[in-house]
């Protein structure tokens, strides 16, 4: 009997791969707080989640960016708000190291059934 690994780790896989890249778009946004023009970026994380519910293998996150609407302007055309950036950047660590604690249960899980325990 085969164990297909990419089934037995469920989805978080490749949730923390849409958090790492989400991770490198959040700090590209806090370094370019002071950047005059520069337009604050996201991940959309509904249509990440139906990508990986419809089974895509090719998890291409790059077409789920988007361009954040700030919530009030500033004078140099910059689009980044420091608060919420660092607030949605300390949001995605909690989340990326909750996925990664669920794939070490799972990878734990399978360890234990490996060795009959």
């Amino acid at each position: 009997m085969s164990i297909q690994l990419d089934k037995a780790l469920g989805i978080h896989t490749q949730l923390l791969q849409f958090h790492t890249q989400r991770t490198q778009i959040l700090a590209n946004n806090l370094a370019n707080s002071d950047t005059p023009n520069y337009k604050a970026q996201d991940l959309t994380y509904s249509a990440t989640m139906n990508k990986i519910n419809a089974r895509d293998t090719q998890l291409n996150l790059s077409k789920e960016i988007f361009f954040r609407i700030p919530f009030q302007r500033s004078e140099n055309g910059n689009t980044v708000e420091l608060g919420i950036e660092q607030a949605k950047f300390a949001e995605n660590n909690l989340n990326y190291q909750t996925s990664l604690n669920f794939l070490k249960m799972k990878i734990s899980g399978l360890k234990s059934a490996i060795e009959g325990r």
